[in-house]
């Protein structure tokens, strides 16, 4: 249930930008154990001049390559969420050649009733979602 917006310099494939998103997609079925068809993403392209990351200091370098994650989700707590981090860098490391330092994730969290799945219904509140309650 993780809704995964990426953020990315534009210039990648199709197929590029499919394989990016699948192993995003494994990673976080990884470190949140939610079912397989739990799959939000989204893709953001910017030139070089509409998107600007950089470093906060840490001698972090970054490339053409560098992707930008939010993460908007169900809190998951801090472990969960790091193992997440690492298990993106490393899917995105072998599927893509992305470097650990061209990837920057950011976690937004919100709560059951944030939820709207359709129907204008918020089904974690309305007991739809009865298997998915938050960890």
């Amino acid at each position: 249930m993780p809704l995964l917006h990426f953020h990315m310099y534009e210039g990648r494939t199709d197929e590029q930008v499919k394989t990016l998103l699948d192993a995003a997609h494994e990673a976080m079925l990884e470190a949140f154990a939610v079912p397989a068809a739990d799959r939000y993403q989204l893709v953001s392209e910017y030139k070089p001049s509409r998107m600007i990351v950089e470093d906060t200091g840490l001698d972090i370098p970054r490339t053409k390559d560098m992707v930008l994650v939010q993460m908007f989700s169900r809190p998951r707590g801090a472990e969960k969420n790091a193992l997440f981090y690492k298990l993106l860098v490393e899917a995105l490391d072998k599927a893509c050649g992305i470097k650990a330092t061209d990837v920057m994730i950011s976690v937004v969290e919100n709560e059951d009733a944030h939820w709207s799945f359709g129907h204008g219904r918020a089904q974690f509140l309305t007991g739809e979602l009865g298997g998915h309650k938050a960890p």
